[in-house]
């Protein structure tokens, strides 16, 4: 499980990065542009949510060990 929450979360890191390359700085809220920025935010959202089931995972070994 603890590499495929990490092959997940540099997939995110990926889909970051290619959304910056769409994202338009002059104008960031028109066109494909708000698409890309849509993008990030769902991206960092679920690098968020990834780490948080690592550390309850985490939390849950000790809690048993």
């Amino acid at each position: 499980m603890k590499i495929f929450t990490t092959i997940l979360m540099l997939v995110c890191a990926g889909l970051i990065i290619f959304n910056l390359t769409l994202l338009d700085f002059q104008n960031p809220f028109e066109g494909k542009s708000v698409v890309a920025l849509i993008g990030i935010t769902a991206a960092f959202c679920a690098i968020f949510i990834l780490l948080i089931f690592k550390m309850s995972k985490k939390i849950e070994e000790k809690l048993k060990g």
